[in-house]
């Protein structure tokens, strides 16, 4: 197998911080998971540039989309969902409302709610982007076996459940 990036800074630092309990295995794993997210965040920019989004739009729709209740939320909601303020929100919405991609409608419960859905050519934008963003992961996990891929789901599956653990 080639040489990457990590086998190149894992034998830079292996002998330099040995009395920090340097593990080669530890550094090489989360250094990949380091580079293979970067990738893919930079993938996810290119792909919302390409239809016309910018990150927030598209974060904002994505949230929105991936919903219990795909399409429909509230602004508070989507507010604690995307991690902005009340006010935050509010000024991602009246951005997306004035590009045709959400619109804000009374709730059918409390009159004095709204309730924000996405239109259909908001949720049009939405799948053009996650297409192009999808074409990136599916290029990646084609280096793997479908035995593979799913040997790695399990095994990152063990990791991000602990690391839910331990964010409490």
């Amino acid at each position: 197998m080639a040489e990457d990036w990590t086998d190149r800074h894992v034998a830079r630092w292996k002998d330099h911080w040995l009395d920090l309990g340097f593990d080669e295995e530890v550094e090489a794993v989360f250094t990949r998971v380091t580079r293979v997210a970067r990738y893919l965040r930079v993938a996810k920019t290119a792909a919302v540039a390409e239809v016309g989004l910018s990150d927030f739009e598209y974060d904002t729709l994505h949230a929105l989309m991936i919903r219990d209740t795909p399409g429909s939320a509230s602004p508070t909601e989507l507010a604690q969902e995307v991690g902005v303020t009340g006010a935050g929100m509010t000024g991602r919405l009246d951005g997306l409302e004035k590009a045709g991609w959400v619109r804000r409608i009374p709730s059918v419960d409390d009159r004095r709610r709204v309730i924000v859905e996405v239109t259909r050519s908001g949720m049009e934008i939405w799948k053009r982007a996650m297409e192009i963003r999808g074409h990136a992961e599916d290029d990646l996990a084609e280096a793997l076996t479908d035995r593979e891929l799913a040997t790695l789901n399990r095994l990152l599956k063990k990791v991000t459940v602990r690391s839910e653990e331990r964010e409490g």
